[in-house]
């Protein structure tokens, strides 16, 4: 809210300001003639009878620092109404930018209306009727079809935004959360956050007390518990989000690691093949991509057709089968 005051005297009052009032939300516009000597008193009883009779009571009005606006009649009339008062610093416009936007739109249109129909009056000068032409100004200002769009989209975004923002804010909250199954009976951890008259040190103490059993649920959302003698004065009722289950072992914690009471299956084992023999050949053969060296291994007590290719370190005393596998292999080369 602002004044435009470098105006030609007119109306029949000689008006010779104007006090522009711009609804931050609808960005709609109220211009009221004044005069610029007007007292606080003057501009209270000006805003009381053209604005809050007609719009209410405004839950804040931004202003510059101008004395009519921070006399004290002014400041005590708006806090007996509720109403804040917020005053912008030289240099800032981002405080009142909008207002004196709106001024320098107004004072172009006002200029523009004076440029012509100027009359001279013998003990006024010149002056001009502009009072009579600014409900005109306000009317084609605030039906124009650009604010009318504006004023639609704007509501239809700030709509969509807060839908997009509270279903974002669910998906968040239900994807890592999850309802307490509490039952009266249970027994329960009680955050220290609600408990103020804890002995020791803050950054000492234990992040839950109890266990304390469940005496009652209320809702969803919070539980009754039965509290020991040393809190009786403390009220009982805690939201869910303070309170934990409380679990003995780590068993009844996470029941997945209880131990099988049965006795295992017992399970039937081929019998080994018994010691080796010896070593009859060799091959390499790819495996996962790898060359691997495997032996064909001959059993004692085993005929040829259970003889078994076997890696190097699965052959029971395979340094031993190896080295004179090696040996037989070099003769048999010398013989050659």
């Amino acid at each position: 809210m602002d004044w435009v005051t470098v105006i030609v005297p007119g109306g029949k009052e000689n008006y010779n300001a104007c006090l522009i009032r711009v609804d931050r939300f609808s960005k709609s516009m109220r211009c009221l003639p004044c005069h610029k000597e007007d007292t606080a008193m003057d501009t209270a009883l000006l805003f009381w009878n053209n604005i809050i009779s007609t719009y209410g009571v405004p839950k804040m009005i931004i202003s510059d620092r101008d004395p009519k606006f921070t006399s004290e009649f002014w400041t005590n009339l708006y806090d007996m109404l509720g109403t804040k008062l917020a005053f912008c610093t030289a240099y800032h416009p981002q405080t009142e930018g909008l207002s004196e936007r709106m001024i320098q739109t107004m004072e172009d249109i006002l200029r523009r209306f004076c440029a012509y129909g100027m009359e001279y009056k013998e003990h006024e000068g010149y002056t001009h009727e502009w009072v009579t032409l600014l409900t005109a100004v306000q009317l084609a200002y605030n039906t124009t079809k650009d604010f009318q769009e504006m004023w639609k989209r704007a509501c239809d975004t700030a709509a969509k935004c807060i839908a997009e923002a509270k279903e974002y804010s669910k998906k968040r909250w239900d994807k890592s959360h999850m309802e307490p199954d509490f039952k009266v009976g249970d027994q329960v951890l009680v955050s220290t956050l609600s408990f103020n008259n804890l002995k020791g040190p803050k950054k000492m103490r234990d992040l839950f007390l109890g266990p304390f059993n469940i005496i009652r649920l209320i809702g969803k959302n919070a539980v009754e518990v039965k509290l020991t003698e040393e809190f009786s004065r403390k009220h009982p009722v805690f939201p869910v989000s303070l309170v934990k289950p409380y679990f003995q072992t780590e068993e009844d914690k996470f029941p997945s690691r209880r131990k099988n009471s049965t006795r295992p299956e017992i399970v039937e084992v081929e019998d080994s093949p018994g010691p080796v023999k010896k070593i009859i050949k060799a091959r390499k053969i790819r495996l996962n991509g790898k060359v691997q060296r495997q032996y064909l291994v001959r059993f004692k007590s085993q005929t040829a057709d259970k003889d078994k290719w076997l890696a190097e370190d699965s052959i029971p005393d395979g340094e031993v089968h190896l080295r004179k596998f090696r040996a037989s292999k070099r003769i048999e080369k010398s013989h050659q």
